[in-house]
C-alpha cells in the first residue's frame, strides 16, 4: 500500500505520515521545499517524540520524499499508484496541490480501486474545497477523472510545536490525537488509520475541535501576546487569561449545544483536556507562532467569528468571543505577514469598511456592532499611539 502525502512539514511528519506509517502505508512525502525533501530522502527513519505525560518515541520508517516544485511529474506519477492521498499544506495551498492529483488521476487505471483522498487542514470542509480545486483544474475531463477517486472530509487535531533549527527530520509533538474522517465516502473499504475514528456525520466533531481547540489555542496567543507574554504554558499560567480564554470556550460549548446537541457535561470534560493540554511545559511553543495569520483566524467562518456569529444568532453570548477578537486586533508580530498588514488595514481603512472586509459579516448580522466597536477602539489606539 502507497500513501502520498503533500505537506512533508512538522503536522506532515509528525502526525499525518506517522498514522499513515503505522496503517502499513509506504509514505511518499510531497513538499517544495528543496533542503527538506533532501533532507527526508537523506535518512532512513526519523522519530516522532511525544512530550508530556504519557508520551513515547515513534520510529518511522519505508518513506521517501519527492519535490513537486522541481518534479511535478514525478508526483502525479506517484499518485496514479497510490492507495490514499492525503494534504497538510494549510487550506490556502489546496488549489496549487490540486493540479498535481489531476495529473495523477489523468494517469490511472481505470480499473484501480478509488485514490482515497482526504485532506486534514484546520478549516471545515477542506476536502470538499480541494475537490472542487481538482474539479475547476481538470476542465472537461472532470466527471472522468473524478471517478478514479472518493474525497472524505476529516477532522484533525495534535498540537505541534515550532522545531528546533537543528532537530534534522525528526518530530516533537504533544501524546494526544485525533483524527475524525467522514466513513460515507468509502464504501466499505476505509483506509487503514490505526487510531482515526470513522463517523457518519462529521460536522459535530470538526466544529467541536475547531471552535474548542482552535479558538482556545489563538485565544491564548493573542492575550499572551497582549500581556507581553512570550509561551502558550506561561500564558495559560496566568489566572486573568486563563479565565478570558474559559469564557471564551464557555461560549463556543453553547454554541455546540444548540446546534448539534452535543452534552454540556461532555463538552466541560473536553475544554478542560484542551487547556490542560495547553498548559503542558514540555511542549515549547509560542505565541507568536500560534497567533500567526490573525486575518485569516478573524474571518467568516474561522475559530472567533464563526461560533460568536452563531451565537450572536441564536441570542447567546458573545461577550469573551468579542474580547479574544478584539485581542487579536492588537497583534502586532513584524515577522508575520498577515500581523503587518492588519495594522496597516487598521490605520488606513474607516471601521466599518474593515469590518464587512476582514470578517465577512453583513453590517445588518446582529454580531456586526460588537466587532466594528472593537475595531474602533483598536483605531483609536493606534492613532494616539
Amino acid at each position: 500500500m502507497k500513501a502520498v502525502h503533500f505537506g512533508a512539514g512538522n503536522i506532515g511528519r509528525g502526525f499525518v505520515g506517522l498514522l499513515l506509517h503505522e496503517g502499513g502505508y509506504e509514505v511518499v512525502f510531497s513538499d517544495v521545499a528543496d533542503s527538506l525533501v533532501d533532507a527526508i530522502n537523506g535518512v532512513d527513519s526519523y522519530t516522532v517524540h511525544e512530550a508530556g505525560p504519557g508520551g513515547t518515541d515513534h520510529v518511522v520508517t519505508g518513506f521517501r520524499a519527492v519535490n513537486s516544485r522541481t518534479d511535478p511529474d514525478a508526483v502525479a506519477d506517484e499518485v496514479a499508484t497510490a492507495d490514499v492521498a492525503t494534504t497538510a499544506v494549510g487550506p490556502t495551498v489546496l488549489r496549487f496541490v490540486a493540479p498535481t492529483i489531476v495529473e495523477g488521476l489523468r494517469r490511472r487505471s481505470p480499473d484501480a480501486a478509488p485514490l482515497q483522498v482526504m485532506a486534514c487542514e484546520n478549516a471545515i470542509g477542506a476536502t470538499d474545497t480541494l475537490r472542487g480545486e481538482i474539479e475547476k483544474a481538470a476542465g472537461a475531463d472532470a466527471a472522468e477523472l473524478l471517478s478514479r477517486a472518493v474525497f472524505a472530509n476529516t477532522a484533525v487535531d495534535r498540537i505541534v510545536p515550532g522545531q528546533p533549527a537543528d532537530g534534522g527530520v525528526d518530530v516533537t509533538v504533544e501524546p494526544y490525537f485525533e483524527w475524525a474522517i467522514e466513513s460515507g465516502a468509502f464504501g466499505g473499504t476505509l483506509p487503514s488509520i490505526p487510531g482515526a475514528h470513522f463517523v457518519d456525520d462529521l460536522a459535530p466533531y470538526i466544529e467541536r475541535k475547531l471552535f474548542t481547540v482552535n479558538t482556545g489555542h489563538a485565544a491564548t496567543a493573542y492575550f499572551g501576546a497582549r500581556a507581553g507574554i512570550e509561551r502558550i504554558s506561561d500564558a495559560l499560567a496566568d489566572p486573568d487569561i486563563a479565565a478570558r480564554v474559559s469564557a471564551a470556550l464557555e461560549e463556543t460549548s453553547a454554541v455546540l449545544v444548540a446546534e448539534h446537541g452535543l452534552d454540556p457535561a461532555d463538552l466541560a470534560e473536553y475544554r478542560a483536556t484542551i487547556l490542560e493540554r495547553f498548559r503542558n511545559p514540555a511542549l515549547v511553543d509560542t505565541v507568536q507562532r500560534v497567533g500567526r495569520q490573525p486575518l485569516r483566524k478573524i474571518s467568516r467562518h474561522e475559530r472567533f467569528i464563526g461560533p460568536a456569529a452563531m451565537a450572536a444568532e441564536r441570542g447567546l453570548s458573545t461577550i469573551a468571543l468579542v474580547g479574544a477578537v478584539t485581542a487579536a486586533l492588537e497583534f502586532d508580530e513584524p515577522d508575520d505577514e498577515q500581523a503587518v498588514e492588519l495594522q496597516e488595514l487598521l490605520r488606513t481603512e474607516d471601521a466599518l469598511a474593515f469590518t464587512s472586509r476582514a470578517t465577512g459579516l453583513d453590517p445588518e448580522h446582529p454580531l456586526f456592532p460588537a466587532i466594528r466597536d472593537a475595531v474602533v477602539s483598536r483605531q483609536t489606539a493606534l492613532h494616539a499611539s
